[in-house]
């Protein structure tokens, strides 16, 4: 049985893609072990796989990257593997020295454009970090996989690479719930939602201004660097009967209690090209949970928004128009249902996961 040691630095408790890639090989055969970090006392749900959380002393910035770095070197050198699979630049070095040194296999999975994040924007020595590390390593990586086509295209064009896009979308799944609680949800009224982090350029704080103009209650899930300055908005604005922050929910939670509400919102500006060209995986999960998406006017959402007939995209980020648009979204939302079960069958992991199966099978 082939070991694959599968890397990340997330929090593992809401990271479904790596749930879903580990899951799949070891449903395969393989004998799967992930590791990444423990960010809070929040426990784990129980996995078939293996998997290892390292507890951080130092939880950002350069330190935090370090160790982590050093911690997962160490471990990759004295456990046994055939393949690694590094996901994000954050985890490349450690498992390509490794994979030299031990003449592995390797597969780097990269969820966005690192070097292209807003918050390196005004970082400009560390994103020259970064774009070194990336610019001497992942020419000679021969097997990469992305969540978009327009990632995808953006490292073909810069280092060559032949890139296999294997998009971050749910498993069709038959089960449900009929109810669940969440503080100031209530079914007869209108409910919209945003999942995801809460960090730079979300477009979150858009939503929040939107919301101010209609009888629209908006709920939250999630967290990230904004969240206190969101929250202190939302009171200061007389909001807070309106907005409500959830906080992070666990993927085998979420998929479920999303169908509930009315329609999804993914706002992402368009500051940088991780934003640009990104697809997130959040618009698929409001699509398998049944429901429409307002999305940014940006190349990858828009097209895929409009071609599957799934919703609209933002005509203004004038928070008044915006608020007339998720209305006219919502009084409609029955005629997107038909393309929406179209497309749920049509990007599902049942069919990516046939993707990531494919590279193994060569190892």
């Amino acid at each position: 049985m082939k070991k694959v040691i599968v890397s990340v630095t997330t929090d593992l408790i809401s990271d479904h893609r790596v749930h879903k890639m580990c899951l799949s090989l070891y449903n395969n055969g393989f004998d799967v072990t992930l590791v990444g970090r423990k960010k809070n006392s929040q426990k784990l749900a129980l996995r078939p796989y293996k998997v290892i959380r390292f507890n951080m002393f130092f939880k950002k910035g350069f330190l935090f990257y370090m160790f982590f770095n050093l911690r997962l070197f160490f471990l990759l050198l004295v456990k046994k593997s055939h393949i690694l699979i590094s996901n994000d630049l954050d985890t490349i070095l450690p498992n390509f020295l490794i994979s030299k040194l031990k003449k592995l296999h390797i597969i780097y999975d990269s969820h966005e454009l690192f070097t292209e994040v807003p918050e390196l924007i005004s970082k400009k020595k560390i994103k020259l970090f970064w774009l070194y590390l990336e610019s001497n390593i992942f020419p000679k990586l021969k097997n990469v996989i992305t969540v978009s086509d327009g990632y995808a295209k953006f490292y073909k064009k810069k280092y060559g690479n032949s890139i296999t896009v294997i998009k971050n979308v749910p498993s069709l799944d038959p089960r449900t719930i009929n109810n669940f609680s969440l503080p100031g949800f209530k079914l007869d009224e209108k409910n919209i939602i945003y999942q995801g982090s809460l960090n730079k350029d979300r477009g979150i704080d858009l939503m929040i201004k939107a919301v101010k103009f209609i009888d629209v209650k908006l709920f939250i899930l999630g967290s990230g660097d904004l969240e206190l300055s969101l929250q202190e908005y939302v009171i200061k604005e007389n909001l807070t009967n309106k907005v409500f922050f959830v906080g992070r929910v666990p993927f085998n939670d979420l998929k479920y209690i999303t169908k509930f509400f009315d329609l999804g919102l993914s706002f992402e500006e368009n500051s940088c090209l991780a934003y640009r060209y990104s697809l997130p995986n959040k618009v698929f999960d409001y699509i398998h949970a049944g429901i429409p998406v307002l999305s940014s006017d940006l190349p990858e959402m828009s097209n895929f928004i409009i071609s599957n007939k799934v919703g609209q995209t933002l005509s203004s980020r004038e928070p008044k128009k915006i608020a007339e648009q998720i209305l006219e979204v919502i009084s409609n939302k029955n005629q997107y249902q038909k393309d929406i079960e179209k497309t749920k069958n049509k990007y599902c992991w049942q069919k990516e996961e046939k993707k990531l199966l494919k590279l193994f099978n060569y190892f």
